[in-house]
């Protein structure tokens, strides 16, 4: 693909006692090498949430991570214990250089989170999903839906 990009996908875990740090993502990338330039969103397995980048071909990714979390929930040892919020859905939005994280915490319309990274990638390059369990000795897996891939900005949703 080449220009702006809109992706955007429900994320859920169907195995709730999986590995905590598993992980699904969206993923705008300038070839198929493992290391890559690329940015990428991700949901955990317990909830954490990042928009990262690979700046140049073989560097080391950089994230800013978010947790999310609510007292008063189902899962808490009391009333006051916080427990973690896994966000239903997350988008990547590619406008120009800028690629924001965008979040919808409990189906509520979606909302960038956190401030954009600025990361220019050569058209055309890849746009795709993905999982990682990070144990690669055991199965497990996620689930992506309602998938939306628009080649514009403004179309996360």
């Amino acid at each position: 693909m080449s220009g702006d990009i809109s992706l955007a996908a429900d994320v859920t875990y169907p195995d709730p006692n999986g590995y905590g740090d598993r992980k699904a993502v969206l993923v705008i990338r300038q070839d198929l090498d493992d290391d890559s330039k690329e940015a990428i969103t991700a949901v955990h397995g317990l909830g954490m949430i990042h928009l990262a980048q690979r700046p140049e071909k073989g560097v080391r990714i950089k994230d800013m991570e978010y947790r999310i979390g609510g007292r008063g929930r189902p899962g808490g040892a009391s009333p006051d214990s916080l427990v973690n919020v896994v966000a239903k859905r997350i988008g990547i939005e590619k406008h120009g250089n800028s690629f924001a994280l965008f979040v919808s915490v409990e189906g509520e319309p979606m909302h960038q989170f956190g401030p954009p990274i600025n990361l220019h990638i050569d058209g055309p390059f890849f746009v795709g999903i993905g999982f990682c369990s990070h144990l690669p000795d055991k199965s497990d897996n996620a689930v992506l839906s309602d998938v939306i891939l628009e080649n514009s900005a403004g179309k996360v949703h």
